[in-house]
């Protein structure tokens, strides 16, 4: 249940059977916890995730289907990553990560469950475009935005868990490094 008090949103896990997670941590039955913009609430083991947020923007929230089956098993072999080859091993194949890729998959790895803000990630990933006015890299969100769909479609949905922060940035969510 969330609630609000003294002007705060507030969570509280009334003993579900499956338990609470705010960005990774299980809460304690009945006991409050106040929220946070970008906060992670899973419930039901994952199956269903929350990110919470004060800020409203004007920005399209993107969905993505839950693929059940693909949540509850566990893969025969596990994804690896060989950051010094810039490549990674999907279902025992091998792909090459382009620059970009490599730049922000390392971004969001380091900082995985936690939010990368889209200035965090122009900055990293970017660096070799000219300034703006405001000390931000001349990258569109349509840029970024198409960066994100192809390591999507490159590497598949599921390999890279990366949810969109309406209007703030990208989570790359994992269960465990």
């Amino acid at each position: 249940m969330i609630r609000k008090e003294d002007e705060k949103a507030v969570l509280y896990d009334l003993g579900s059977t499956h338990g609470t997670e705010i960005n990774g941590v299980r809460v304690l039955p009945n006991t409050p916890y106040p929220l946070q913009s970008f906060d992670i609430i899973k419930m039901a083991k994952g199956m269903t995730v929350l990110h919470f947020s004060y800020i409203f923007a004007d920005q399209t929230l993107e969905f993505e289907p839950l693929s059940i089956t693909q949540r509850l098993t566990i893969p025969e072999e596990p994804i690896k990553i060989h950051w010094e080859k810039r490549e990674c091993l999907v279902d025992g194949k091998r792909i090459a990560m382009s620059e970009k890729e490599f730049l922000l998959i390392q971004l969001l790895y380091d900082r995985a469950n936690r939010l990368v803000t889209n200035e965090e990630i122009k900055h990293t990933v970017w660096p070799e475009r000219t300034m703006g006015a405001d000390g931000m890299p001349d990258v569109s969100m349509d840029e970024l935005n198409a960066l994100v769909y192809r390591i999507r479609r490159k590497y598949g949905k599921d390999t890279f868990v990366i949810s969109a922060v309406r209007g703030s940035g990208y989570v790359l969510e994992m269960d465990s490094k």
